[in-house]
């Protein structure tokens, strides 16, 4: 890339790995892409109570600011408002764009700091907050939460969305400029060449047995019982296949006394996880209150067909039977119908996994953060129009 085309990006995310999250791997995985075709990229985040164990990626600046916990998400902090210290720092160290990835306080003064200094910002759209509300017993919060994130999104250049049914929805409701931009998934990580027979014994699986795999936060939004009911009329046709269900949360302690012949693994990170996700044989993914689904590219990649609702990652990437199944919004038996039909395919004659990988096709890490670099470029331009 010659010196002329090469971006300063700031990116303000309020999550960053080792937590766990769609949002923090997403944005990790942009700012490593960004750097690999040749962008700098500064890091803006709340400082982590560990931060020793932060994820650290080389060539990146970080600027650590203060932050506060997040309720019910033990280990996560929002950024506190920084309007003021954002502008001294980017009034001398001017980035060339910002991608704002979280609509909290820090990410506000984000887009507050750019409209001042007059750098263009694009937000990424990434969690239906409103939508989570109800699962929480806020759901009267709901067209306050909605509000709010249109005006937080409307402040920026453009709002940047995973697919095309997520920006006819927002536009549909009030968002200006929303534009696609493809997640990314590390096909180098996640692989099928990772299938790891040792741990299937571990689970108790034989070559020619069933593992059915969910990997997530464990909470009520996540819907995984109808994961677990799915799993157990699977195992009433094939008694030796099993569950293992990947990820903590609130409701891990009570689902797994009640659900003793599934495996609760837990949190797994980096090639530990894609050995899990290979090492399985059928994805289920039950949630309904997704904006996209990151862990539907990483199964498939994993070369594992999936089973889930007709929306976000599915509906745009389990385009044939041989990548597994969608299914109505919120048809739970139709879940489970689906769940037993793929997984008695795949017990006679499993697809060839290189077959569903081919569903993640052009969506490498390195693909994304081209299109990113592109989308800030043009509102550059249109900035200085």
């Amino acid at each position: 890339m010659t010196a002329p085309n090469r971006l300063r990006v700031a990116i303000v995310t309020e999550t960053w790995p080792p937590e766990i999250n769609g949002v923090a791997q997403t944005v990790h995985a942009l700012a490593r892409g960004l750097l690999e075709i040749g962008h700098s990229v500064e890091l803006v985040r709340p400082r982590q109570k560990q931060e020793a164990d932060m994820t650290e990626v080389p060539a990146i600046e970080q600027l650590l600011l203060p932050g506060g916990a997040v309720p019910r998400y033990p280990g996560l902090r929002f950024g506190l408002p920084a309007m003021g210290r954002l502008l001294r720092r980017w009034a001398v160290r001017r980035p060339d764009a910002l991608y704002v990835a979280t609509e909290g306080p820090l990410g506000y003064s984000a887009v507050a700091a750019a409209r001042r200094l007059r750098v263009p910002a694009c937000t990424g759209f990434h969690t239906r907050f409103d939508d989570y509300a109800g699962h929480y017993g806020a759901g009267w919060l709901a067209p306050t939460v909605a509000a709010y994130l249109r005006r937080f999104h409307n402040r920026a250049a453009a709002t940047l969305v995973p697919t095309g049914e997520l920006a006819s929805f927002l536009t549909s409701r009030g968002f200006a400029n929303v534009l696609l931009l493809r997640r990314a998934v590390d096909t180098t990580l996640f692989t099928p060449a990772r299938r790891d027979d040792a741990l299937r014994a571990r689970w108790g699986l034989a070559a020619d047995d069933l593992a059915m795999l969910h990997v997530g936060r464990i909470a009520p939004e996540k819907n995984v019982e109808l994961a677990l009911r799915a799993a157990a009329a699977i195992r009433s046709r094939h008694p030796r296949a099993r569950l293992v269900v990947v990820g903590d949360g609130p409701e891990r302690e009570r689902l797994a006394a009640a659900h003793g012949d599934v495996l609760f693994a837990g949190i797994r990170r980096g090639e530990d996880l894609a050995r899990h996700y290979a090492s399985g044989d059928l994805f289920l993914f039950p949630s309904a209150s997704e904006t996209f689904g990151n862990v539907t590219l990483e199964a498939l990649a994993s070369g594992l067909p999936v089973v889930a609702f007709d929306y976000g990652a599915a509906r745009e990437h389990v385009r044939d039977d041989a990548c597994g199944a969608r299914v109505a919004l919120a048809d739970d038996d139709a879940f489970v119908d689906a769940a037993v039909r793929v997984a008695a395919r795949e017990a006679h004659s499993r697809v060839p996994r290189e077959r569903v990988r081919a569903a993640v096709a052009g969506t490498s890490v390195v693909a994304v953060a081209a299109q990113l670099a592109e989308l800030l470029r043009a509102a550059r331009v249109e900035g200085a129009a």
